[in-house]
C-alpha cells in the first residue's frame, strides 16, 4: 500500500509515463519507442498542467475579485478539488480506492463486460471521495469500501457510453474519460440535445467554433474570442484597466496555448494507442478497448474554453440568485471546463447549447453542494484536514454532480440496498451494451 501511494504521489506527469511505457512494452513496440512516446506524454502533461495553472492563477483571484464586487455573503466556501482530493485520499478508507479500482476494472475486463482500462489513476480520488462520504453518512466501512467498488462500476459504463461521440468529435482514437467529475454531464447533454433538436429555429443556430469564426472572421478566432472573454469577465470583477488588460493577454494566452499542448501529449499517445488497438484485433478480433485518460485532454478544446469562461460569471450570478444556496463558488471556479466538457462532443462544439444546459446544470449542482456541505465538513475532519475559519466547506468538483447526491443520498436513505442498486444497474446495463445488445445486432 506504502508503495503504491509513494507511487501515485508522483503525480500525473511522471506516474502516467512509466505507465504506458511499460504498457507499450507488453504491447512489443520497442524499447526506444515505448521510451520516447512515454517521455512525450509526461512533458505533454506538464505542458497542459501549466497552462491549467496559468488558467487557475488568472481567474483565481478574477474569482475572488468579483465575489467583493457583487458583495457575495455565502455561508459555505467551495474549496476546490485540491483540497477535496487531498480530504478523500486522507481517509484510511479513501487510501484503498486505488487497488480497488485498479482490481474491479480487471474482472470486468477478464468478463468482458467493459471496453475501459483505465489508467488514470490519480483521479480514482473521486471514488475516494463518494466512498468517504457514504461512509461519514452512515459509520459503516464496509458499506464505505462497497462504494468505491461500485462507484468504479459506475465509472467503466460512462466510459463505453461515452467513447463514440469523444472519438468522433475530439478525434482521440480508441480513448475515452471515465472521469467522474466530467463524465456525469453527458447524461443532460444527451436528452437537452434531442430537445434543442425539435425547438424551430432555434435548431437551425449553429454556434460551434468553426461557424463562428466563419461568421465573424477576425473576431471569431479562438484567441481573439479568449481575448473578448477575458476582458469582460475582468470588467465584471472591477479590475482597473492595467488588471484586465493582463487578464485579457491571458486568457487569449490559455487559448492558444492549450491546443498545442494537447496536440503535444496525443503525439506521445497516438502509437500506444495504434499499438494496442492492432494487438487487441489479433487477439480478440470480437472486441474493441479503449484507454480511459483524464478529461484534461478535452479542455484544449475552443469550445470547451469558450463556453467554460461564459459560465464563470453565470455560476456566481446564479450561486446569488437561487433561493436555498448557501454555497460560494470560489475555489473550483477556474476548473468549471471539467465540469462541462463531455457536453460539447454531444452538441457538436455548440456553445449556445453547451452554456444553456451547462447553467442548467450548475444550479442544480449548487443545491447538490449545499446539501453534502455538512457531509463533507464531517469527512475533512475524519481526514484531520484544517479547515481554517470556515465552519462548512464544500466544493463544485465533486460536490456539484448528480452522481455524488445518487451515492450520498442512496447511503443515508437506503443503506446497502441503496448502494446495491445502483451498483445492480450499473452491471445491468454495461451487460446490455456489450452482450444482449450486441446478440442482438
Amino acid at each position: 500500500m506504502e508503495v503504491l501511494q509513494w507511487f501515485v504521489d508522483l503525480g500525473a506527469s511522471v506516474m502516467l509515463p512509466i505507465i504506458f511505457f511499460i504498457f507499450a512494452l507488453i504491447l512489443r513496440t520497442g524499447v526506444k519507442k515505448a521510451f520516447y512516446s512515454g517521455i512525450t506524454i509526461g512533458v505533454g502533461f506538464v505542458g497542459v498542467n501549466l497552462v491549467l495553472d496559468l488558467l487557475t492563477e488568472s481567474l483565481g483571484p478574477t474569482a475572488q475579485s468579483m465575489v467583493r464586487h457583487f458583495g457575495m455573503d455565502l455561508q459555505i466556501i467551495d474549496i476546490g478539488w485540491p483540497a477535496a482530493s487531498a480530504i478523500s485520499y486522507g481517509t484510511v478508507l479513501g487510501s484503498l480506492a486505488i487497488p480497488i479500482s485498479i482490481s474491479v476494472n480487471i474482472l470486468l475486463l477478464t468478463f468482458g463486460l467493459t471496453k475501459t482500462i483505465n489508467v488514470d489513476i490519480w483521479n480514482y480520488w473521486h471514488v475516494a471521495f463518494t466512498g468517504s462520504l457514504v461512509y461519514a453518512i452512515t459509520d459503516d466501512f464496509v458499506l464505505g469500501i462497497f462504494t468505491i467498488g461500485v462507484h468504479a462500476v459506475v465509472l467503466l459504463l460512462l466510459g463505453d457510453l461515452l467513447a463514440s461521440d469523444v472519438e468522433s468529435y475530439f478525434g482521440f482514437q480508441k480513448m475515452t474519460f471515465p472521469h467522474a467529475a466530467s463524465a456525469p454531464s453527458y447524461f443532460l447533454a444527451k436528452p437537452m440535445n434531442i430537445l434543442f433538436d425539435r425547438i424551430p429555429k432555434f435548431n437551425k443556430i449553429h454556434a460551434n467554433p468553426e461557424s463562428i469564426q466563419q461568421k465573424f472572421g477576425f473576431f471569431g478566432d479562438s484567441t481573439i474570442l479568449g481575448v473578448l472573454l477575458g476582458f469582460l469577465i475582468g470588467f465584471l470583477a472591477g479590475y482597473e484597466w492595467k488588471d484586465i488588460l493582463q487578464l485579457t493577454v491571458q486568457t487569449a494566452a490559455v487559448m492558444l496555448l492549450m491546443p498545442k499542448m494537447v496536440a503535444l501529449l496525443m503525439e506521445g499517445l497516438t502509437p500506444i494507442s495504434e499499438a494496442a488497438s492492432s494487438n487487441i484485433k489479433k487477439r480478440f478480433p470480437d472486441r474493441d478497448l479503449y484507454i480511459g485518460m483524464d478529461s484534461a485532454l478535452t479542455i484544449g478544446h475552443p469550445a470547451v474554453l469558450s463556453a467554460s469562461l461564459l459560465m464563470v460569471p453565470i455560476t456566481l450570478a446564479a450561486a446569488v440568485i437561487l433561493p436555498g444556496n448557501r454555497v460560494l463558488p470560489f475555489g473550483d471556479l477556474a476548473s468549471l471546463p471539467f465540469l462541462f466538457c463531455l457536453m460539447v462532443p454531444v452538441f457538436r462544439g455548440n456553445i449556445i447549447r453547451t452554456v444553456i444546459t451547462a447553467t442548467i446544470y450548475i444550479c442544480i449542482g449548487l443545491y447538490i453542494a449545499t446539501w453534502i456541505g455538512p457531509l463533507f465538513t464531517e469527512m475533512a475532519i475524519n481526514a484531520d484536514f484544517d479547515t481554517g475559519s470556515n465552519t462548512i466547506i464544500s466544493s463544485l468538483i465533486d460536490g456539484a454532480v448528480w452522481t455524488t447526491f445518487i451515492f450520498a443520498g442512496s447511503g443515508k436513505w437506503l443503506g446497502w440496498l441503496g448502494i446495491g442498486m445502483i451498483g445492480i444497474t450499473s452491471i445491468g446495463g454495461l451487460l446490455y451494451i456489450h452482450r444482449l445488445k450486441n446478440k442482438g445486432e
